[in-house]
């Protein structure tokens, strides 16, 4: 016999829920570190060494002490409480593995594009991509050593970007500045996109 859960000596049970974020951006911006620095659980990576088969074809330009590539995905997971989780795919960055963002974007409440000011336009087609599918995303600037700091408006207008569309500076490498840009997106997907 099932009870009610508003009959006397019952509990209600909450029922689960996953949500699914998307971590884009050009290659080498930091998608792996993001994903590493939050996850509760060991990620799953598919790092693979870059090979000799990427020369020409691979743009590593401010990036060539990179000696591994993402080839499908970085998966990590956060409780953020009992029965509800919040699921963080990294994308691949390189043009070749672009056919796998559909497939990771499906059921995706919103995405993350992380920027790297050296290169901006590295993120453009991940900017597209979430635009011209009305996918809420945020922009968060990875702001790497040794790099100049830009003003967010100039980001801003650099990318063309709607003024509702956040901008985040923030360090990957740092546990609390990867939950401010996280907590961001939620904010942005649920209140107002």
């Amino acid at each position: 016999m099932a009870y009610a859960a508003s009959e006397p000596g019952t509990t209600a049970v909450a029922p689960a829920l996953a949500i699914k974020i998307l971590v884009a951006g050009g290659f080498g911006v930091g998608k792996t570190t993001m994903v590493g620095t939050i996850s509760e659980i060991r990620p799953l990576h598919t790092e693979e060494l870059l090979s000799d088969r990427g020369i020409g074809v691979d743009d590593t330009s401010g990036v060539e002490t990179k000696i591994t590539t993402t080839v499908a995905l970085d998966f990590g997971r956060i409780t953020i409480r009992e029965g509800l989780w919040l699921y963080l795919f990294g994308t691949p960055g390189q043009d070749r593995f672009w056919f796998m963002w559909d497939e990771l974007a499906l059921g995706a409440l919103g995405a993350v594009v992380l920027a790297d000011t050296r290169r901006l336009q590295d993120c453009f087609p991940a900017v597209d991509y979430f635009e011209q599918r009305g996918i809420p995303f945020v922009v968060g600037v990875n702001c790497f050593e040794g790099a100049r700091r830009h003003d967010p408006v100039k980001v801003r207008r650099a990318l063309g970007l709607n003024p509702s569309i956040p901008i985040v500076l923030c360090d990957v490498r740092e546990r609390s500045s990867v939950k401010e840009v996280l907590t961001t997106l939620v904010t942005y997907a649920v209140e107002g996109f």
